[in-house]
């Protein structure tokens, strides 16, 4: 039970899942360090440097994990790798004397955390595809209904609200992907001792079965092995996991951003769920909070500053190694995972439980989107004869007028404005004029790049 009383680390309880909580858990981290043991003792057995027994023996009392007993024993040793070889080894009367033969702690310890970050990329992998299946729903869902554009936070020109909803979701896709390849793609030290030079496992076994060992410890761990490393393995690749997490937040972030402007009452196209018994301010009881979408905001500020210490990690580990990442990559890496699962679970929250204003979004358009349709009416009129530029400063002027009276909280004149300038009435007839600036009609394809997006999302996370 967490003990309230003192600080407690958010990411203890209130933000990630249990689940992930659990990957980065310091049970999970002693678990995997057995492993490591017993794998490499069980490899060993090859070489008659353990006898089959003391195998079984270890293999047999690598779950009775007494967490309690080895951090008492750190506290003397300042050393949690070797408190937990002498709890593990107390438990082992036969086995205990050949645990940790050859290796250093970065053996034991790099390949351990390896296991740990696959596990914690599997969960985020899933968690992914959950999102993308929400979202290629939305898409299918709203891939034909027009809503006004926005660049540079001006209305500009119409487009609809799945092709918005495909943007983010290709970008999704596109990490989908990318965490597929960082999996495979993923390395660790492997067993080389102190420096990298495996002299320590050579002069047990022989140089000449080097590759041979590494060969059937990385077969059984499940685990690639770097060619070439120090005493750990490159800290560059700890540098290349935070920047795809942070990637992927980045793309999180802007969802949650642009949800927030689409929430407040100008726009008023979107809103976030809120629940019934939700209270969006102590002090204004009218108020609903984004509240979901801020918390992406800044769980995603401080996910994209993590990969900066990653990138110093590497860049300092001087010569064969220093410890001065230590301390640092037990709190980079579990809340860079925390965050992005986090970040996650509250996206698919605010997805599955998304309000669609159809009403908001149809009076936006009919507002702004008049001023989209002289874009098609400049190409018509251009197709027809008339003097491109100036024709062009036709329709500035009366977009200028247009805008002023909008601002004066009056009903758009533009269509009118427009469809009896006889500049225009030369090239084109008035309900030609009219016609074109139906806005709603000015939408490209974006309805079938959306359809094919969606489509493409499903056959992707459906293999």
């Amino acid at each position: 039970m967490i003990d309230h009383k003192i600080y407690q680390s958010p990411f203890s309880w209130r933000y990630g899942s249990q689940e992930m909580r659990e990957i980065w858990g310091e049970y999970n981290s002693r678990r995997l360090w057995r492993e490591i043991w017993v794998s490499l003792a069980e490899v060993q057995v090859s070489y008659q440097l353990v006898t089959p027994n003391q195998a079984a023996e270890l293999r047999s009392k690598a779950g009775d994990i007494d967490l309690a007993r080895s951090l008492k024993i750190e506290k003397e040793l300042h050393h949690d790798l070797m408190a937990e070889l002498q709890v593990f080894a107390a438990q082992c009367p036969s086995a205990g004397g050949i645990l940790h033969l050859g290796a250093t702690s970065m053996d034991v310890k790099d390949n351990a955390l390896i296991l740990q970050i696959k596990e914690a990329l599997a969960l985020i992998h899933s968690e992914l595809r959950e999102l993308l299946e929400v979202i290629a729903e939305l898409i299918d869902r709203w891939a034909d209904l027009p809503i006004i554009g926005f660049t540079h936070l001006q209305p500009a020109e119409p487009t609809t609200l799945g092709y918005r909803f495909a943007q983010p979701a290709q970008d999704l896709l596109f990490y989908f992907k990318q965490f597929d390849l960082l999996q495979s793609d993923l390395k660790s030290k492997g067993f080389c001792g102190a420096v990298g030079t495996s002299a320590s496992f050579g002069s047990l076994i022989g140089e000449e079965n080097l590759p041979e060992f590494q060969d059937l410890l990385a077969e059984k761990l499940g685990l690639q092995f770097f060619d070439v490393v120090s005493q750990t393995y490159p800290r560059i690749q700890d540098y290349q996991v935070l920047t795809t997490l942070a990637g992927l937040g980045a793309v999180l972030y802007k969802l949650a951003f642009d949800l927030r402007l689409l929430q407040s009452p100008g726009l008023g196209e979107l809103a976030e769920p809120f629940g019934e018994q939700q209270i969006g301010s102590s002090a204004m009881p009218f108020k609903q909070n984004p509240i979901k979408a801020e918390k992406v905001n800044s769980l995603g500020r401080y996910l994209a500053q993590l990969p900066r210490t990653a990138w110093d990690n590497a860049a300092h580990s001087l010569l064969e190694r220093t410890l001065d990442d230590s301390a640092n990559r037990r709190v980079i890496l579990p809340e860079a995972f925390l965050i992005t699962d986090e970040m996650l679970h509250v996206s698919q929250e605010i997805l599955a439980g998304l309000q669609v204003f159809e009403k908001g979004i149809k009076q936006n358009l009919q507002e702004f989107g008049p001023f989209a349709a002289t874009e098609k009416l400049l190409m018509l009129l251009s197709k027809a004869g008339a003097d491109r530029q100036k024709m062009h400063q036709v329709l500035r002027e009366h977009a200028l007028q247009a805008w002023s009276a909008v601002r004066e909280g009056e009903p758009n004149p533009i269509i009118e404005l427009i469809s009896n300038d006889p500049n225009l009435l030369e090239y084109l007839s008035q309900s030609g004029i009219v016609d074109t600036m139906k806005s709603s009609a000015y939408l490209g394809d974006a309805k079938e790049r959306a359809k094919k997006l969606a489509a493409m999302i499903k056959s992707e996370i459906s293999g």
